[in-house]
């Protein structure tokens, strides 16, 4: 398997040009003429029925408590805690508080109070990102980016919950004698100075925590170290950097084990262990990993030479997709990643409809076998809302061929299949001219006919085809290997013209000549097409806004566009039930 190189000195000007082009943009930009202090009514048509929402508003970002060693369960007296950016006044974005859910099993949801706002001096103008941290002797601890004056400065923070013995940590105090806790200092940039990781105890006595930032265009890991959890102090040089990267926003550093998919406290460390690095792109507003060695002793992280680091790199998932942060769950022993997706359709659509952003179903994260990359999957609580069942099995689809999978609703399933490729001898030669995977896509719709593929499904489409949104594999040969592609395509996924409907695309790392199968699940989910291909080695998630492939006029295909016949050995589709989300 090999995937073509990149330019990234074009992939820098592509991003430029789309940012303006498709009013990609930062989400610190406030609206006022958009905010209102409450929704006369709430849009249904599209809202998600198990992927995690407030009723009403603005969310984006996601915090969940992570553990330091020895400190027993995941949850806090019985409950996970998520905690989300949100606006109650309005569904843009503005007058941003922590909100705070609680749960017992990640995909049922119950509302607390807001566990932060802004209130002292040192968040004045905000409470922005960041993580927390279960400390022994100590309790949770919310750490936390402040804005401190109009010049955006920007500052850490923590909180502390009032009580401990409250199940639900309903209200959270901020400590005024030690608060900021890391004040930006030089050269750090102080209005490019945030989100810090949860932190980790290491044997050498000091706990260490990541803030991300950058120096003019090259991106920043900045790590701080502690003896109490108090005092920080800011190493010599930054744990890791990476030319023309920009912001690092949402920085994220963790263990996987390179001996099973179980996953590992964040101060796991050692010869049985390669860590990751994540960073959310501000440029891009795209997340990139690399996998690599932590190096304690210098305070270093060195990536793999097989895991490229920037523009090029490995992304949790190839579509909508961003703000992600990853926890250790010691009562099931795995580590956790939520992202947040935003919405694809106009700010005007967003006040129409009362709501703006979801968070990704939450994905359990180990390490590939190959040890070259990460595999993301559904966390097994999804399954729980498994209604009526489907099967097709063994069915040959030729050249243009699709079957409809009836007896679920298509508008909100979780449908899974493995299809088998007879031969790849009918391979189309890949283009270099094309720079990545997502122009690959582009290039090669669902209904470009080629030798194997595209196949795949037909998500959320109408009757007669005028909307849908494929997800699909095409296989090409490059080299004497063989190139396999992903394809989330959303240009034919509504009649509304004024939204913004990218084609994504990612390339999968998998070795067809020994085993020629490979398999998609796609969960689908109104507005969301959340699919991962080949086990979890790829993954893409598409918000699309269809308009007349809605709630029971929503059908979904398996299909075959490709001269060489592909068999669908395994199809299982359920429908799923709404999750209870309060």
């Amino acid at each position: 398997m090999v995937f073509p190189k990149f330019n990234t000195t074009f992939l820098f000007l592509l991003w430029l040009l789309l940012l303006i082009n498709n009013g990609v943009e930062a989400f610190h930009k406030v609206y006022p003429h958009l905010q209102s202090v409450s929704t006369i009514s709430v849009g249904t048509q599209h809202r998600t029925g198990y992927h995690f929402q407030p009723p009403k508003h603005w969310i984006n970002g996601v915090k969940i408590c992570d553990f330091a060693s020895n400190t027993g369960p995941m949850y806090f007296n019985g409950f996970y805690h998520l905690f989300y950016q949100y606006n109650p006044n309005g569904s843009v974005w503005g007058n941003i508080v922590w909100a705070h859910s609680v749960s017992k099993d990640l995909i049922n949801w119950e509302a607390v109070e807001h566990a932060l706002y802004p209130s002292k001096s040192f968040d004045k103008y905000g409470c922005w990102s960041g993580s927390a941290t279960i400390v022994p002797g100590i309790g949770p601890v919310i750490q936390y980016t402040g804005i401190a004056d109009e010049k955006q400065t920007q500052v850490q923070c923590y909180a502390i919950p009032e009580d401990l013995k409250d199940p639900h940590l309903r209200k959270w105090v901020k400590p005024d004698d030690s608060n900021p806790f890391v004040v930006a200092e030089n050269p750090v940039n102080g209005s490019a100075f945030r989100d810090p990781t949860t932190a980790w105890w290491s044997k050498d006595g000091h706990w260490r925590i990541v803030v991300g930032s950058r120096r003019k265009d090259r991106g920043v890991a900045y790590m701080y170290r502690s003896k109490d959890f108090k005092k920080w102090v800011r190493s010599k040089h930054p744990l890791h950097s990476r030319k023309d990267t920009g912001m690092w926003e949402c920085p994220d550093f963790y263990p996987v084990s390179l001996k099973s998919n179980l996953g590992m406290d964040a101060s796991a460390e050692g010869n049985q262990t390669k860590h990751v690095l994540k960073n959310s792109l501000d440029v891009t507003r795209y997340e990139y990993y690399t996998l690599g060695t932590y190096r304690r002793d210098k305070d270093r992280y060195v990536p793999d030479k097989t895991s490229e680091d920037g523009w090029g790199g490995l992304r949790y998932d190839y579509g909508n997709f961003y703000a992600s942060k990853s926890f250790f769950d010691p009562s099931k022993n795995r580590r956790v990643i939520w992202g947040w997706a935003n919405e694809s359709d106009t700010k005007e659509d967003d006040v129409r409809k009362g709501w703006a952003g979801i968070q990704a179903i939450p994905r359990t994260v180990w390490l590939d076998t190959n040890q070259r990359q990460l595999l993301l999957w559904p966390v097994e609580e999804l399954n729980n809302l498994r209604g009526k069942e489907v099967n097709m099995n063994n069915q040959k689809l030729e050249k243009g061929e699709k079957v409809e999978v009836k007896g679920i609703t298509a508008a909100q399933a979780d449908l899974e299949v493995e299809f088998s490729i007879p031969s790849l001898e009918k391979a189309e030669k890949y283009d270099d001219k094309w720079v990545d995977a997502q122009e690959a896509c582009a290039n090669k719709g669902s209904n470009v006919e080629g030798g194997v593929g595209p196949f795949g499904i037909l998500t959320l489409a109408s009757e007669k085809l005028e909307e849908f949104t494929p997800v699909f594999f095409r296989i090409f040969k490059d080299k004497k290997k063989h190139v396999i592609l992903m394809c989330s395509d959303a240009r034919r996924s509504s009649l509304k013209g004024d939204l913004y409907k990218p084609t994504f695309g990612g390339f999968v790392d998998l070795d067809l000549t020994k085993d020629k199968k490979i398999s998609l699940r796609s969960l689908i989910d109104h507005s969301v097409v959340e699919s991962f291909g080949a086990g979890g080695k790829t993954i893409i998630l598409s918000r699309v806004y269809p308009q007349l492939a809605v709630l029971k006029q929503a059908h979904l295909f398996v299909f075959n566009n490709g001269t060489e016949p592909i068999t669908m050995e395994k199809l299982k589709g359920w429908d799923m039930k709404s999750a209870q989300i309060k």
